[in-house]
Order: structure tokens, then C-alpha cells, then sequence
């Protein structure tokens, strides 16, 4: 039995959540936007209650023992030895995302973008702007991966940069080593920056298929790499505001980071004592809570495998499944769950209308009942 609680509701009503709020008011199980219904580990709630017991929350110099944990943590999870003036610290991955394509590319550079794929990264491109190029992912032994043979042929003149999620969001595919080289000599051979959107990087439900950041591969890989990463989406800490770029290249670091406070403000005071406890001690906390998301991650792929018209292949990695619709017969997939009382996200935001994106990090007692009306829902478009 763990020593952690995931199963007690946490009432979130009133607490301004962007999730819960969405649909204050309304008969409406809200499992779209991807934070978690836990409370984050006890480590960092004692951390963040310290801080504020002190009483003056001034402006802040990042703390040098995090860079530190961050080093080691990629040499003891990745084998990936990084120095510590590669790490770039951000509010989140999100604003990372538009910085990269803002000050990483020229007016006249193209995007690479997988499709679907999360939101931002189509509207980073389109606020830089920058025109893009959209890659379809496929479906290959159960699992999306990138159609090698569309990546290749969609490279045209002034392409210079290439965007992932790796793992894959949406989607939850825990690429291969195999797969990112074969990714990363791409870039090389294109000369692309790569930006590695990985904040998913810690959420891996398939036990035994490890996370490589795609920069850890080679020296030429992390010399043309931009990682994203956080401790927001692992330890449910996405409201405090802290992520990092690790950014080998002097050059792409220097104007990723220049002058950060033109576009973002820095990484919140409360954002740095969360990752230090978090990443100091909150690996036990980490393992319970992957524990748990594996048994929702088998309810959710049951009851959709029961029903006629949806399915969704498994998911190695998140807490968000990706399922396809298109067996309903409807035009808005999102739209008549939602009149069924679940409010998903909408595939329509990744690029794929057809499909949804089901948030199951939630207490069993709730997921129960949504998968009650998301049963519901399905058996309604068949009549």
C-alpha cells in the first residue's frame, strides 16, 4: 500500500484552477488542461510552507544548488553530462516555446511541426511569425511516430527549425533511441535547431521503456539541441512557475536568453523552492503516483476498447489519453461529450478534430464516473 493519498478528492472548487473553473457551475467533469487532481508531494508543500513562515518574498537569484540537482539528475537518469551555465531558467516550457521560435529563427525560416501535437508549438509559429510546415504522425505498431518518409520530403528552402514532443504529447509515445537518431541526423543533415519540448519526460507509465532526450545522443545533437523541460507536470506544480532551457550552443543559449525580461518574467521565487525539494526528495512521491496513473491508464484503455467507434492506442508515457472518434459518426467529438456532462480537451486544438484528449490524472472515484458518461456519450451517437 503507498504511503502516499491519491485517492481522497481534493476540492478545487474556489482555488481559481483553469480546469475546475472552466466549468464552474455546470454538471461538468473537467478533464481537459493537463494538470493532476493530486496534491503535490508532501516534501514540497513543507518546502513552499517554510517560505512562506519567513514572510518576505523579494526578488530572487536562482539558487546554485539547483543547477546542481538539475546536473545531476540528467547524469543519473540519462547518462547525459550537462554543465551547469547550459541551464536556462524560464517561468515555463510554454514561454520557451514562443521564445525558441521568436528568437532562434529569421522572419523568413520555416517550422517543422509534427501534427497533431500540442497546441502551443502551432501557436508559437504563428505569433512569431513564421511560416511552418505540419508533419502528420502515424500510427505503427500501436504507437505514433513520425512518418519519415513525409518528414523528409517536407523540408523546403529557409527550413531551420525542427519542434517535437518527445515524449509525444499528444499521443504518450516514449520515442526510441533508434527513432530520435534517426531524428537528430535529420537535423543534422538539414541543418536544423531542434527544440525538444520534454516535460513529459518523468511521466513514463510503461515500465522498462526509458526517456533520452534527444540531445543526450550525441555531442553534434546537443549542440543544435534546445530541452525544454520542468517539474510542473511531475510533481503537479504547474501553477508555481518555474522551467528550464538546457542549451549547450553559446550562441542559440545567448539569444535564447537574451534579455529574458523583454518577453517573460523571471521564474517565480515559489517555482525554485518546489523543484529543489522536488528533485531533492521527491522521487518516492514520483514512483507512487506513477503506480497509480498505470491503473487509471488500463481503466481508461478497457473501457475504451468495449465501446464501438473509439479507440486510442496505448499509452507509454502522460497522463492524457489520445482517442479517436472518427468511428462515431459525428462532426464535434468534443462537443457531444460535453453535452454529456465530461469536458474533454478538443482534438481540434492539436489538429485533429476528430480525435479527443482524455486527462485521466484524477481520483479513481471521479475517473469512474467519467468513463460512466464518456460511456454514455458513445452509446448516444450510435442510436
Amino acid at each position: 500500500m503507498s504511503a502516499f493519498d491519491f485517492d481522497t478528492p481534493v476540492d478545487r472548487s474556489g482555488t481559481h484552477s483553469s480546469r475546475w473553473e472552466k466549468y464552474a457551475g455546470r454538471d461538468v467533469i473537467p478533464l481537459w488542461v493537463a494538470d493532476t487532481d493530486f496534491r503535490a508531494p508532501p516534501v514540497v508543500i513543507e518546502a513552499l510552507r517554510r517560505r512562506v513562515e519567513h514572510g518576505v518574498f523579494g526578488y530572487t537569484t536562482p539558487p546554485p544548488e539547483l543547477r546542481e540537482l538539475i546536473v545531476a539528475r540528467m547524469r543519473r537518469l540519462y547518462d547525459w553530462k550537462i554543465e551547469p551555465e547550459w541551464v536556462v531558467y524560464v517561468p515555463g516550457v510554454v514561454s520557451a516555446l514562443y521564445m525558441a521560435a521568436n528568437r532562434l529563427t529569421q522572419p523568413a525560416d520555416r517550422l517543422l511541426l509534427p501534427t497533431p501535437v500540442y497546441y502551443h508549438m502551432f501557436r508559437a509559429a504563428q505569433y512569431a511569425p513564421r511560416e511552418r510546415t505540419d508533419v502528420l504522425m502515424v500510427l505503427d505498431a500501436g504507437r505514433w511516430v513520425w512518418d519519415e518518409g513525409r518528414l523528409a520530403a517536407a523540408v523546403l528552402p529557409g527550413t531551420r527549425m525542427l519542434m517535437l514532443c518527445n515524449p509525444y504529447n499528444p499521443g504518450g509515445t516514449i520515442f526510441t533511441r533508434a527513432e530520435l537518431g534517426r531524428l537528430a541526423a535529420f537535423a543534422e543533415k538539414h541543418d536544423l535547431v531542434i527544440v525538444s519540448d520534454e516535460i513529459h519526460c518523468d511521466l513514463l507509465l510503461d515500465e522498462g521503456k526509458p526517456h533520452i532526450p534527444i540531445a543526450s545522443l550525441s555531442p553534434q545533437a546537443s549542440r543544435r539541441t534546445v530541452t525544454l523541460m520542468a517539474p510542473s507536470k511531475t510533481f503537479n506544480v504547474a501553477g508555481i512557475g518555474l522551467a528550464y532551457a538546457i542549451i549547450e550552443d553559446r550562441a542559440l543559449r545567448e539569444a535564447f536568453s537574451f534579455d529574458l525580461k523583454k518577453s517573460v518574467h523571471d521564474a517565480s521565487l515559489m517555482g525554485y523552492e518546489a523543484a529543489l525539494a522536488a528533485y531533492r526528495d521527491g522521487q518516492d512521491w514520483l514512483d507512487a503516483q506513477l503506480s497509480y496513473l498505470r491503473g487509471n491508464r488500463d481503466l481508461v484503455e478497457s473501457a475504451i476498447a468495449r465501446l464501438p467507434g473509439v479507440k486510442t492506442a496505448h499509452l507509454e508515457a502522460t497522463y492524457l489519453s489520445w482517442i479517436d472518434c472518427s468511428g462515431l459518426g459525428v462532426a464535434d467529438p468534443h462537443a457531444l461529450f460535453l453535452q454529456h456532462g465530461l469536458g474533454l480537451s478538443p482534438g481540434a486544438d492539436f489538429g485533429a478534430q476528430q480525435f479527443v484528449r482524455f486527462n485521466f490524472g484524477t481520483q479513481r472515484s471521479l475517473l469512474a464516473r467519467a468513463l460512466e458518461r464518456f460511456e454514455r456519450a458513445v452509446l448516444a451517437a450510435g442510436k
